[in-house]
């Protein structure tokens, strides 16, 4: 489990120089910049642990572990958000292709991407990418 944070009230009006304070220079690249991690090596790739998943930036609750699922794409993979409220989706045309990035609704901090129609069997037909180190995990 990671270690607890002192997370911003008002997330959303923080320059990037207090993310930066706030973040390391990894978790700065992902979730202010919009990177990548790499696949398969993230903490909560192949996690079962029962909790709430939170974003790393704010604290804000995202999933819950009951939405996730092994899709064996590298990356923590959820069937639906814990509310409607929880992301943001944001049109991502990078890397040449259409995407749907997802956001922290609180911070506007990057979390991933949702995919549609990859015939998983969830009750959505959504996966719901996240890197890992976007992610704490509240065990229950």
């Amino acid at each position: 489990m990671s270690e607890p944070r002192d997370y911003p009230t008002d997330p959303q009006h923080l320059t990037d120089a207090d993310w930066r304070e706030r973040l390391s220079a990894a978790e700065f690249r992902v979730l202010r910049q919009a990177g990548t991690e790499a696949p398969f090596v993230g903490e909560y790739t192949d996690t079962t642990t029962e909790g709430v998943y939170r974003c790393r930036a704010c604290g804000a609750e995202l999933f819950r572990s009951d939405a996730k699922f092994a899709s064996s794409c590298g990356w923590p993979s959820f069937f639906t958000p814990l509310a409607g409220e929880a992301v943001i989706e944001r049109r991502d045309d990078s890397l040449g292709m259409a995407r749907t990035e997802i956001l922290c609704a609180h911070c506007h901090s990057h979390l991933g991407h949702v995919f549609a129609g990859e015939g998983y069997p969830t009750p959505t037909d959504l996966r719901y990418c996240i890197n890992s180190i976007s992610l704490t995990l509240d065990e229950a």
